[in-house]
């Protein structure tokens, strides 16, 4: 080209995720059978969307209404029926304004970090989910700036970590809370969230929340959404139904903004938001339509609760089976429907292998395990998907430097469910014995 036409931060851009996708298509061409559990999506695993629901989407889309643009920020009932949601709890009051609707959170992502002044950093934890790492990353053309989650205590934040990081780089303008947890499923107690929002009042810092998985927590854990603990410190909550109705292919999301008064820098960069929604003109009208139908009819709230008790059982069947396997820490998972495992320090090297049956599929997997770039989990990852068909993702792509993976809790047959994890503990154990 004339010129170097590509973006600072192009290499930030990471999505292991969906990239595993692509060698578990190329093993199933080769024969080799699938368990994908390596993306979050209910609707790919088998979930069975009620009739109920699936009559408000169908009758919606007989409206004429649904077809057009919708306001910039967002369908006004549906802002105003959100804004009373929160209102409720009494804590934080907003109003329908404070509101603003993208095609899902990704969108929201990329455009809350792509409107920062590109010297203003984020930190969030590690691990963490790469749409938000790579986000703020490719926004500052940077690496990412972390604050560490322990899986020696239940993956709760470092405290002392985040406020020294904070203390001594003075870029750092927001923190980021994933609560519940992507990727290790952890549900962050109020008086680690209170901390939270104490560092960034002492700081003058903003809080983004991703609080997508809000209402998915179980095990006799609970945690407070931000608004009823965030004061008047300027923030941002991350809301959808992608994960919770659950309606991914929606593409469906929206932020709430707390205390824009309150900083005068705040209110622009929020007002270059809704700015950028303009020129955009609007997101999607027919799932903003269907949200109060969907989130006040009579029989969403069981449907949520059948769902959240199928989660937390089979959460107790994972950890049970994983907590025996030597050379692993493991967490039982508390909120959304992931499960992050930690190989013990030293404990993987290059020559561990698994047994592959096909030929082929053995070639392909020394190809990839030969690479410089491939990180000792995701050598891991690739032998347990060619020898046993199940595809999980490497911790080490949620932007952290500790080995693992990343599993999620999505299967739906109780019985596949539980040889699947019994697979993995099996391979483990033979993988660190190899």
């Amino acid at each position: 080209m004339r010129n170097n036409i590509v973006h600072i931060g192009a290499g930030e851009l990471t999505y292991e995720i969906r990239a595993i996708v692509e060698i578990a298509d190329k093993l199933k061409s080769l024969g080799i059978q699938t368990n994908m559990e390596n993306i979050g999506d209910p609707i790919a695993k088998g979930e069975q969307i009620p009739q109920w629901m699936k009559q408000i989407v169908a009758d919606l889309a007989m409206k004429d209404c649904t077809y057009g643009y919708c306001a910039t920020k967002g369908v006004p009932e549906t802002r105003k029926f959100l804004a009373e949601l929160t209102n409720r709890r009494g804590k934080t009051q907003i109003s329908p304004d404070d509101i603003i609707f993208f095609n899902g959170l990704g969108d929201a992502i990329q455009k809350v970090y792509g409107l920062l002044k590109r010297e203003a950093r984020v930190i969030g934890p590690t691990p963490t989910y790469s749409t938000h790492s790579s986000g703020e990353a490719a926004h500052a053309g940077q690496r990412p700036i972390c604050y560490r989650l322990d899986p020696d205590k239940n993956w709760y934040p470092d405290l002392d970590d985040l406020r020294l990081s904070i203390k001594y780089n003075p870029a750092i303008s927001g923190i980021l809370i994933i609560n519940p947890d992507n990727p290790t499923g952890a549900v962050w107690p109020d008086r680690i969230l209170k901390e939270i929002v104490a560092i960034a009042k002492e700081y003058d810092l903003f809080i983004i929340a991703d609080e997508i998985y809000h209402n998915l927590v179980y095990n006799g854990e609970s945690t407070k959404p931000l608004s009823d603990l965030i004061g008047d410190v300027p923030a941002i909550a991350m809301k959808g139904i992608s994960k919770e109705v659950p309606w991914p292919g929606s593409r469906c999301g929206w932020i709430e903004v707390y205390n824009a008064d309150k900083d005068p820098l705040f209110k622009r960069y929020i007002q270059s938001i809704v700015d950028s929604k303009m020129v955009e003109v609007c997101s999607t009208t027919l799932p903003q339509k269907a949200i109060p139908l969907l989130l006040s009819h009579p029989e969403y709230q069981g449907w949520l609760e059948e769902r959240v008790e199928r989660y937390e059982k089979f959460s107790n069947i994972a950890y049970d089976i994983l907590k025996k396997v030597p050379g692993i820490v493991v967490n039982r998972t508390n909120g959304a429907f992931y499960m992050s495992v930690v190989f013990k320090e030293d404990l993987l090297n290059h020559r561990q292998t698994l047994p592959i049956d096909i030929p082929e599929v053995c070639s392909l997997v020394e190809d990839l395990v030969a690479a410089p770039t491939t990180s000792l989990d995701k050598r891991f990852v690739y032998y347990l998907l060619a020898s046993t068909g199940i595809c999980v993702v490497p911790l080490s792509s949620f932007f952290t430097q500790l080995q693992g993976f990343r599993i999620t809790l999505l299967e739906r047959d109780e019985a596949t469910f539980t040889r699947i994890f019994e697979e993995i503990a099996a391979n483990i154990n033979r993988y660190l014995e190899s």
